[in-house]
């Protein structure tokens, strides 16, 4: 500070030519020294850099994430996509959609039937409203991406069909323990969902359209969001471990449910696992389509 005024007010409050001259000179020593003492500098900052590059790539190299540093979508862009995709498309069709639907149709209450067949038509919609919004917010060069491929490092030896097998047992499991450890602490109650029950019952159609909503159409919309795009993103500017508790944690908040917030929280963790592990988003659609399948199964033998 001291240095900096001296330097500011010295030669302009006297201005004569020793002083200007000293200055001059003071400030080419200056500027030379440091330059002779950035380039070391710089020469450091680089090799800690390359240095924590490389050992980023070595904890990758043989560890359990398999998803790839590079993705379709600009960094910077990340959450604000995510909020045009919660905002203009998920709240409006996934909790007012039916709303919307019986306006149209002139019905106080929907039937069974018309409620599910409208939920998977507004989900299908949902869909193809993500997948146009996450292609036309990618890159140039990767707006004909593939969702379904998935984001990896092409590891060889991991098996996508086998992760997914230990994926669902491991999320069968964690659902008894946390069922169990709720009775215990709450007391039992009644697991199904009533409305569910009723949809369910009232006929053919509708069970397949529940089927067909449950078992395809949500996991696979669910599945783009949450993990192609938002942990793939995510775990490439950060760890994967973090990438994963946050994705999860979002896709607990965006169930709107704070009753199975912490289910829903592991759920999303056990199938951000299932894809970080294979790089495959085959994976996790697949753990997330049998989980809800034999959720379905259990409620129509109940």
């Amino acid at each position: 500070m001291i240095l900096s005024q001296w330097v500011s007010f010295t030669p302009v409050a006297w201005g004569s030519d020793g002083l200007l001259r000293r200055y001059s000179e003071f400030r080419g020593l200056s500027s030379a020294t440091c330059r002779l003492r950035s380039r070391p500098s710089l020469r450091c900052s680089c090799l800690k850099s390359k240095s924590t590059q490389e050992s980023t790539e070595l904890e990758n190299e043989g560890g359990f994430s398999a998803l790839a540093s590079e993705i379709p979508w600009e960094e910077k862009n990340i959450w604000s996509t995510l909020a045009v995709y919660m905002f203009c498309l998920h709240i409006p069709l996934s909790f007012g959609g039916l709303s919307i639907v019986a306006r149209i149709l002139h019905q106080r209450l929907l039937d069974p039937q018309t409620q599910v067949l409208s939920l998977v038509f507004l989900q299908m919609v949902e869909l193809t409203g993500t997948v146009l919004l996450l292609r036309n917010t990618a890159k140039p060069e990767c707006r004909s991406i593939n969702f379904l491929k998935g984001n990896n490092d092409s590891r060889e030896g991991r098996n996508w069909v086998v992760g997914s097998a230990m994926g669902l047992g491991c999320l069968v499991g964690f659902i008894f323990l946390t069922s169990l450890v709720a009775d215990q602490l709450f007391g039992s109650k009644a697991v199904q969902n009533s409305e569910l029950e009723k949809i369910m019952a009232s006929g053919e159609v509708s069970r397949s359209g529940c089927f067909a909503l449950y078992c395809l159409v949500a996991p696979m919309l669910e599945e783009i969001v949450y993990r192609r795009y938002l942990l793939s993103s995510l775990a490439s500017r950060m760890e994967w471990r973090k990438a994963l508790v946050i994705s999860s944690g979002v896709f607990a908040a965006a169930h709107f449910s704070g009753e199975d917030l912490v289910q829903l929280f592991g759920i999303g963790c056990v199938l951000g696992a299932c894809y970080s592990w294979s790089g495959k988003l085959a994976s996790s659609v697949v753990v997330h389509s049998l989980y809800n399948a034999l959720t379905l199964l259990l409620t129509l033998r109940s």
